[in-house]
């Protein structure tokens, strides 16, 4: 099973199709680890892809929920889910200490965040954490990626949007 992560596309329309160009026909589920902001950015998300999404501390709008629950699964502050027998947790990343006790608790196959901006590839004690990046910000220029998680080989790719 092929698996996307996309986090902080803040509404960036270029972004959103990016990523939405990366995974159709290539991902059987999508995890958006928050910081959507806006309904209009997750309705292109509505693929041929299973989708998740958790909230992120800038999807201030409630519609945002509603939006998504229309094709795919709000997870709300944080998600469990799993994939071909893999457990997966999925959180936004505003609390480091929340971040940390997710990675290595030892109960997760994959930790997906978001929220700095900076991507993260990272294996702790059979944990492996992930973070795609998002849309560029002061201190942090690189452009987001979207990744690809492959359950089947274990092979983690990073994809660049921008």
């Amino acid at each position: 099973m092929r698996i996307g992560v996309v986090s902080d596309t803040h509404d960036n329309e270029r972004y959103v199709e990016a990523a939405v160009d990366l995974f159709s026909g290539t991902a059987d589920a999508v995890v958006h680890c928050g910081d959507i902001v806006a309904p209009f950015s997750a309705t292109p998300f509505d693929e041929d892809f299973e989708f998740y999404a958790v909230r992120g501390n800038n999807d201030g709008e409630w519609a945002l929920a509603d939006t998504v629950r229309s094709f795919g699964a709000y997870l709300g502050e944080m998600g469990e889910l799993t994939f071909d027998g893999y457990e997966f947790a999925v959180y936004h990343g505003t609390s480091e200490p929340i971040v940390d006790a997710l990675v290595e608790c030892g109960s997760y196959d994959y930790v997906l965040r978001g929220h700095t901006h900076e991507r993260v590839h990272d294996e702790r004690d059979g944990t492996i954490h992930l973070n795609p990046g998002g849309v560029p910000i002061p201190g942090n220029e690189e452009e987001p990626a979207g990744i690809l998680i492959d359950t089947g080989t274990g092979d983690v790719e990073f994809e660049e949007l921008g």
